[in-house]
């Protein structure tokens, strides 16, 4: 949820500007990018700095899993959760580029439709689909280890999704 993120970081008039962008295309977003799109220099600023925090997600969630089988307190791993979960988080396929085309139409004609990165009408939209992770088109992970206390298989990098309901697990 985009517009709730810059909601958030009290940048929500520029939400007009994220709605015409793809997750890829927010992630590369440079102050050079910005300033050609009249964003304010405080803005500029405050939108790179944020945008380089979402990539260093996946590095935070690692750190807050060992933190979490160390046998530490909870508060802060639970509050950084709640913050990332504010955040706008893609959703994995392991799949090339080549192949997700093809993927989105099956979703569409066997699960319901695949969500987006900004959200959409047809997102709130019932599925007749009896999984609510197939019918919200995510993926699903069979995480091993999350029962036990080793750190289990790694998650594919990039795997955001995954990785923070791993540290769920713990």
């Amino acid at each position: 949820d985009v517009p709730a993120w810059l909601k958030s970081l009290r940048l929500h008039k520029y939400a007009a500007l994220f709605s015409q962008m793809t997750y890829e295309e927010m992630m590369a977003l440079t102050e050079c990018q910005l300033e050609a799109q009249n964003v304010t220099k405080g803005a500029r600023h405050k939108i790179v700095i944020s945008i380089q925090k979402l990539k260093e997600r996946q590095n935070l969630l690692k750190s807050l899993e060992g933190d979490i089988l160390e046998g530490g307190n909870l508060r802060v791993p639970l509050q950084e959760l709640h913050q990332m979960i504010l955040t706008p988080i893609k959703a994995y396929s392991s799949q090339n580029a080549s192949t997700e085309e093809q993927h989105s139409r099956e979703v569409d004609s066997h699960h319901g439709h695949p969500s987006s990165l900004l959200g959409s009408d047809r997102d709130s939209q019932g599925s007749d689909c009896k999984d609510p992770a197939a019918a919200a088109g995510m993926q699903q992970h069979h995480l091993p280890g999350c029962e036990g206390e080793s750190g289990g298989a790694p998650l594919p990098e990039g795997d955001l999704p995954g990785q923070f309901t791993r540290v769920m697990g713990k």
